[in-house]
This record gives structure tokens, sequence and C-alpha cells, in this order.
């Protein structure tokens, strides 16, 4: 190669730094099944962190009694108005009434970062197993439902009795985070940070996601032997 050449070759650009993180501080953050457990146990660390937060249900006045009960100025509301009202919308609903709920918010959902985090279950004697969606899992049937969003999968490992109490000031777990943009990814990324003791990591494309779905049933078989409340954390990143 001549000098010439040298010369005419364009530098690289620099390697991304994968923690390089937007500030999401500004944005509105929905719950949709924010009356339930696990999403009144996230809308409240949220919401604590200083994210402005809305519970969405079925009906507002149960939404709005529950964001009464858990303060940082919450607010409650049906969950067709807290998709139209929030930038990201959170899927925390039972996964019974995923795939009807979703099909009935569709046009308030264009548009919006959706970030589903149910887990597919059963449950028998033996304990709790996971299920196959026909779409593969729930971030995937949340994507076929809802072509005009922007479907993440993230939230699903974390103990809703951790979430809920107020006396635990931080919660020490790894968020695992899949979607097809980066951008999207690393705005859940940043949402999940915003929690103290939390980190987002991002865990591959939405073709991924049964495996991380089902997770939660080895975690319940953990948690029941070992009277806990355990999380992740994935080691050397």
């Amino acid at each position: 190669m001549t000098s010439t050449d040298s010369a005419q070759t364009p530098a690289k650009a620099p390697a991304k730094d994968p923690w390089d993180l937007p500030d999401v501080s500004g944005y509105v953050v929905g719950v949709l099944g924010g009356t339930g457990p696990q999403g009144k146990g996230l809308a409240y660390r949220l919401a604590r962190a200083g994210q402005k937060v809305i519970i969405g249900s079925r009906a507002a006045e149960r939404a709005q009694a529950a964001a009464e009960q858990l303060g940082h100025g919450i607010e409650g509301a049906d969950n067709a108005e807290t998709a139209r009202r929030s930038d990201i919308v959170i899927v925390a609903v039972p996964w019974e009434g995923h795939g009807p709920l979703l099909q009935s918010l569709r046009e308030e959902l264009v548009g919006k970062l959706v970030v589903d985090c149910v887990n597919p279950l059963g449950f028998d004697k033996k304990g709790a197993y996971a299920l196959k969606p026909e779409e593969g899992s729930a971030a995937e049937q949340a994507a076929a439902l809802l072509p005009g969003s922007r479907v993440t999968a993230a939230f699903h490992h974390l103990s809703a009795v951790l979430l809920e109490d107020p006396e635990i000031e931080q919660i020490d777990t790894d968020v695992m985070v899949l979607g097809e943009e980066r951008a999207d990814v690393e705005i859940v990324q940043a949402l999940a940070g915003r929690i103290p003791g939390m980190r987002g990591i991002f865990a591959g494309r939405l073709r991924n996601a049964h495996q991380v779905e089902s997770l939660v049933a080895n975690l319940i078989s953990v948690n029941r032997r070992y009277k806990a409340h355990a999380g992740l954390r994935v080691t050397d990143v």
C-alpha cells in the first residue's frame, strides 16, 4: 500500500462503549398490570428512583387506589389511557391475559417502546414449568400482536417481594434485556440501571427470549428450596 492509499483509507470509528447508555430520566413509564405484585413493585422502584410512572389496570379506580398507596407521584389510569400517555410501556400482566390485552391496545401502543416481562409458566404438583407459546415466547407474541410498536423483553427475574419492600434500599441483580434494535435495548438497560443495585445486560434478540422467560421456573425452585428471593448476576461484564 502506498502512502497515498494509506492517507485515503478512512479511520475506523472507536467501538461504542456498551455501558454508554442514554439518559432516560425524562421518559414517562406506564405499567400494564400495575396493580399486580410484579407491576406494583416495578412501578414503586422506578418512581422511587425519580421516574414518572403511571400504573394501568382494567379499572381506573383500582389503578388509582394502588397508585395512592405506592406514593412517589405515581398516577393510576385504565390500561388504554396508561398506554397513550406513556413513552415506555412495561407489560406485567399474567400470561393468561397477555395476548388479549395487547391485542386490545394495538392502536394505543403504536410507536411506543414496549417492555415485555411476562413469563409463560404452568404449575402442577411438581412445581413450576415453562410453557412454549406458539410464537416462541411471550415477547415474540407481543411483537407479532404489536407490529407498530418497538418490542423488547426485560425484568423477568425480579422478586416482587423485594421490589415492594420499602426497607430494602437496593436490589442486587442483573436484568437481561432482549430486543431487535440496539437503541431500544439501551433505553431499557438504562431504565433498569436507575434502580439501585440493578444493571441492564444485553442478552440477545427476541428469538432468544424463551429461555430467559423459562428460567423463572428454575428460580422458583431455587426460592422454594432455600427460602430465598433469588435473582441473577452475569459475571465478567
